[in-house]
């Protein structure tokens, strides 16, 4: 064995790589070095002959850290990295499929159908049917059918108690039946078919657990039920399951993830070690004694307390704002400060809760020239909802804007298929006019349409701009679009709908900034802010991202914004079980990205809807220690307790937020 490969890991990773082979969960808090440990123990396995390079099967959640695995190991070990099985829970199931393609009835060809090829082909099963795309949302058939899988049930096991659900069924019967035909499988059926043909073919499922007799998972706490039996079926009764993750990082349950497993895997494999990674080499102390804090007020948590050898460092900004544009400047003039004392745009990250607060900061961002990027998202004008609310103004503005009409003309959804656009466009060519003077004869849906904008726009000639733009997005049909979502996509058509209303409070401020209000005006500020700044990925920019986002991540310097009850923790979370506890851990995975320095930052008062609205200060900020807090914002009543000089009386009163120690609350 190599003897450098050991050097340098602190005595819990030492023991976390060595252990023999036996089942184990590794506590990785964040920054802990958990990839390190993941990729050591593959290497110390295979250097001391403990497990063959072909006993190794490495369950990842992302292709990035699979290929950052693979890429470290290669420089650990002189050996061919082609016959390890690394990779994604999809990526797996895809290569064992292919391997057994017959035994899982599949052709040799079959092709994996991405998610809008999954949604087209449940669109055509519908009309098949003759299933109401009103009533029935392909979205949330989608959603359905997907989250029916991930549990692990064909559509003859989903329980339907009610007529609405049994035509759900239906159509997940039919979509089943159809994609086998056609030889395509979707993301889910990978697992599903995967998990199916491990379960029914003996000689198969001991082969390969024969084969795997050490399984390692990154992640674990993003598991979903499927997934945990899948690894269950394949580590069998007498192979190894090294397990790696954190409950408290576990943030993703909107997504079917069930931080739960973590517990089910100590009973269902007998886990003797538990090995827990608390130092942090990211950040300094005063961030970990405020995330330790945070995450201890969480229920059945398996208990974990990060700890740093560089210990104090700067205590956590906060920052109260008397509203949002006040804070996003503020935190515009702190970006500016630190990039002038040598911190890299690139070193610094904005964090929100949800995707519309990026829009009031993007636009501070944009009016100060500062270039940046949305992480794992899109700038708000590039939104899918924003676009199309945009085209029905530019539309009602502009009767020869093509590329609106052609946007919108079936979104939301009026009966105008693809092959009524085709004729559309034929007539509008043969006659040399535009789509909409060629619709305005069409007849039928086509002609409504265009009744539709005409409306539209006599309606809102005399209406201030914000007004304009809210009864397009009600009258349009968008809203009630997005209301009726249900399932699995309500989350994201709640964030699609927060997004509209963002537009509503943006017409709002271009009226207050450039005092005019003008539709024509606004849709010109809105093109040039959408293609202002974009920054390349080479370029120093600084990072905008949901914390959803973020995780994973870490920056020298990260701002956490919008920290106001309803906001964050966000109101949904009160509907939902355990919703807060949930929130808790996202606030969580937030303070932690952060190394050196952290701001936290809320406002007095928000424009939502275009109307100003006045809030609360997050929980979450009571439940860090005094003692780690510097405010940056006058205080005007006594400092031991903050949350009393929020500018109110009743919201902020002692009686709702007592200061540190006091435990009457």
């Amino acid at each position: 064995m190599n003897s450098s490969l050991l050097s340098g890991l602190n005595p819990p990773q030492l023991q976390a790589v060595t252990l023999p082979l036996q089942s184990a969960l590794v506590l990785a808090g964040a920054g802990s070095g958990k990839t390190r440990v993941l990729t050591t123990r593959i290497a110390y396995l295979i250097s001391t002959g403990a497990v063959s390079p072909h006993g190794i099967l490495a369950v990842t959640f992302t292709n990035k850290a699979a290929k950052e695995m693979v890429t470290r190991l290669s420089a650990m070990l002189p050996i061919n990295m082609r016959g390890l099985w690394i990779g994604t829970f999809h990526g797996l199931c895809n290569r064992l499929l292919r391997a057994h393609y017959r035994e899982a009835n599949l052709p040799q060809t079959f092709q994996i159908l991405d998610s809008g090829d999954q949604l087209a082909a449940i669109k055509r099963v519908m009309k098949q049917l003759n299933v109401d795309d009103e009533k029935y949302p392909p979205r949330e058939i989608q959603n359905f059918i997907s989250g029916s899988k991930e549990q692990g049930l064909r559509a003859n096991e989903v329980e339907a108690y009610d007529p609405y659900t049994r035509r759900k069924v239906e159509v997940y019967a039919e979509y089943d039946a159809q994609c086998q035909k056609e030889g395509v499988v979707d993301f889910s059926e990978l697992l599903l078919r995967c998990y199916e043909l491990l379960s029914r073919n003996q000689s198969l499922r001991e082969h390969y657990q024969e084969r795997f007799k050490h399984i390692l998972v990154d992640e674990f706490q993003d598991t979903n039920p499927l997934q945990y039996q899948w690894l269950k079926l394949l580590a069998g009764g007498h192979n190894s399951l090294f397990a790696v993750g954190d409950d408290d990082q576990s943030i993703y349950a909107f997504r079917g993830a069930d931080v739960g497993n973590m517990q089910e895997l100590l009973r269902d494999f007998h886990v003797e070690a538990v090995i827990k990674l608390e130092q942090n080499y990211r950040s300094h102390g005063n961030i970990l004694d405020a995330a330790n804090a945070l995450i201890s007020n969480n229920r059945n948590r398996m208990g974990k307390n990060l700890w740093t050898a560089e210990h104090g460092g700067e205590p956590l900004r906060v920052y109260e704002a008397p509203n949002d544009v006040e804070e996003a400047n503020f935190i515009i003039s702190e970006i500016k400060q630190l990039h002038s004392d040598g911190v890299r745009l690139a070193e610094m990250a904005l964090l929100y809760r949800s995707n519309a607060q990026s829009r009031v900061l993007e636009h501070a961002l944009v009016s100060a020239g500062l270039s940046y990027r949305v992480y794992g998202g899109l700038r708000f004008f590039e939104r899918q909802e924003i676009k199309h609310a945009m085209a029905y103004l530019r539309l009602m503005e502009n009767a020869d804007d093509d590329n609106a009409l052609l946007r919108i003309i079936n979104y939301p959804t009026r009966g105008i298929g693809a092959r009524s656009i085709e004729q559309l466009q034929d007539a509008a060519r043969q006659n040399n006019t535009t789509l909409f003077d060629a619709a305005a004869r069409a007849g039928g849906k086509v002609t409504a349409f265009v009744g539709l904008i005409e409306a539209l726009r006599s309606a809102t000639v005399d209406l201030p701009l914000p007004e304009i733009i809210e009864h397009v997005l009600h009258h349009s049909g968008l809203i009630a679009h997005y209301q009726s979502e249900t399932g699995a996509k309500r989350r994201e058509a709640q964030e699609r709908l927060e997004n509209l209303n963002e537009l509503v409070t943006a017409a709002t401020l271009f009226v207050h900034e450039n005092e005019e209000d003008n539709l024509t005006a606004f849709l010109s500020h809105a093109s040039l802010e959408a293609g202002e700044h974009q920054a390349g990925d080479q370029d120093d920019a600084l990072h905008l991202m949901t914390v959803h986002s973020a995780k994973g991540l870490e920056f020298h310097t990260v701002f956490i914004t919008g920290l106001e009850e309803g906001l964050f923790p966000h109101q949904n979370s009160q509907n939902v079980d355990g919703g807060l506890d949930e929130e808790r851990r996202l606030m969580y995975v937030a303070l932690t990205r952060a190394r050196r320095r952290l701001y936290l930052s809320f406002a007095q008062s928000r424009m939502l809807h275009g109307k100003v609205s006045y809030g609360m200060a997050s929980s979450f900020l009571r439940e860090l220690p005094e003692a780690l807090l510097r405010w940056l914002s006058p205080r005007v009543l006594p400092r031991s307790n903050p949350f009393t000089a929020f500018g109110y009386s009743a919201p902020f009163s002692p009686s709702l937020y007592p200061a540190q120690g006091d435990k009457s609350g």
